[in-house]
């Protein structure tokens, strides 16, 4: 577009790298360009908006017969190297047209018992465990493991997905189906989240809703809408955040699943700077975490804590401005937290480095900040990695103190 305007728009691959992977914004002549190659109106986009105004491709509506062509849709993109671009980005609008079709549609008969097409393609339960008691343990692994594992995710979620779509089964076969599925689609989002490929994280936790919605488990499908809110709200989108976990809490059931799609809300309420939503939500997450139920607690939420419930309300409160009892919050969850969870000690590191910048602690900070990097660089989390990359400014009137010039040149 530039050209056709005897124009050069300086766009280089490293430059669409930044925009998808490290959130950087693409000034407005850009984001002009890109909206001709869509033929969108130049005075329907708004460039502050970004990357929430791009059209989206392949979002597969919820529907009778949509499982299949979901998981399919998912499974394509990472094979087609040209949607690995900002174009794959899927928009808020969209995210909140599916969370209110979810929670407004009961699920269709998409588990019960299929024709016998020939001889070879019945499915009996022994496939099934089979098939479930190995992806049980590949995606338990923890996540320093689970990043040379990914290839079999996806590979198993290719077998489950053909055998929803070509199998004869009977309608419990066909639950345990869509079920694996749900999980597999939902693991293959967060390796890809991790590694900062946000519109195929997307597709695949759109995938997993498809196949949670049509084995009739609302809580695991508010899961992966929670999934897809907490997305939003890294990538600095908490209105849209908020918008999909007020739907998703129509239809959660069990007390702990509750209680962190509220935790994730209080975060999206906090950004938009709500302290007092905020703080009723913060209380609902407490309450409802310690609430008995008669059913098991869902897998996927299994490792809710109260130190995430601690760490998390201090991130709450340093967007609140309350930098005192956020400090000790986060410390407090730091120290509660299992060693088993790498990933989140590094999430919560960078919490506590900023809450030591608020209290211009800057030593306390660049050691809390390095240790966030070489825990993130060891396990592959790229996204933790640029959680770090992003505090850096804030280091910037303390250049000389103690551990900042090793957490500059180790960022660098």
């Amino acid at each position: 577009m530039a050209e056709r305007r005897g124009l050069r728009s300086g766009t280089t691959k490293q430059r669409v790298y930044k925009w998808e992977v490290e959130g950087v914004i693409p000034d407005r002549d850009s984001q002009e360009y890109i909206a001709e190659v869509f033929g969108i109106p130049l005075e329907s986009i708004d460039t502050k908006a970004w990357p929430n105004w791009l059209p989206d491709v392949g979002v597969v509506p919820l529907g009778s017969s949509s499982t299949v062509p979901a998981l399919r849709e998912a499974m394509r993109a990472p094979m087609d190297r040209s949607r690995r671009t900002i174009l794959s980005t899927i928009s808020g609008a969209a995210l909140i047209t599916l969370a209110s079709t979810w929670a407004t549609t009961e699920a269709w008969a998409q588990t019960s018992q299929r024709p016998l097409r020939s001889p070879g393609n019945s499915i009996g339960e022994e496939t099934v465990v089979v098939l479930e008691e190995t992806s049980a343990r590949l995606t338990s692994l923890p996540t320093q493991e689970r990043q040379h594992t990914a290839p079999l995710i996806d590979a198993y979620l290719a077998t489950v997905t053909d055998l929803i779509a070509e199998g004869c089964y009977a309608p419990p076969v066909g639950l345990r189906l869509h079920a694996l599925a749900a999980i597999l689609a939902q693991t293959a989002a967060w390796h890809r989240f991790d590694q900062g490929r946000h519109g195929e994280a997307g597709r695949f936790w759109i995938a997993a809703l498809h196949s949670a919605h049509a084995g009739g488990d609302h809580d695991m499908g508010a899961a992966l809408l929670s999934d897809l809110a907490y997305q939003a709200s890294w990538r600095n989108d908490p209105r849209t955040a908020a918008r999909i976990l007020e739907r998703a809490l129509t239809r959660t059931r069990h007390p702990a699943a509750r209680s962190l799609l509220h935790l994730r809300l209080a975060r999206a309420l906090a950004a938009q700077g709500e302290s007092r939503a905020t703080l009723r939500t913060l209380n609902a997450a407490e309450h409802l975490l310690g609430l008995p139920s008669p059913d098991p607690v869902p897998a996927w939420c299994s490792w809710l804590s109260t130190s995430d419930v601690a760490v998390d309300s201090g991130r709450c409160l340093l967007d609140l401005g309350d930098t005192t009892r956020a400090h000790s919050l986060i410390a407090e969850g730091q120290a509660l937290l299992p060693a088993s969870r790498d990933k989140t000690r590094g999430i919560f590191l960078t919490y506590r480095a900023q809450g030591h910048l608020s209290c211009r602690e800057p030593e306390a900070a660049a050691a809390d900040a390095l240790e966030a990097l070489h825990l993130a660089e060891r396990i592959g989390a790229p996204r933790c990695v640029q959680l770090v990359r992003e505090l850096v400014p804030a280091f910037t009137p303390y250049r000389t103190a103690d551990g900042v010039p090793e957490l500059l040149h180790a960022v660098a």
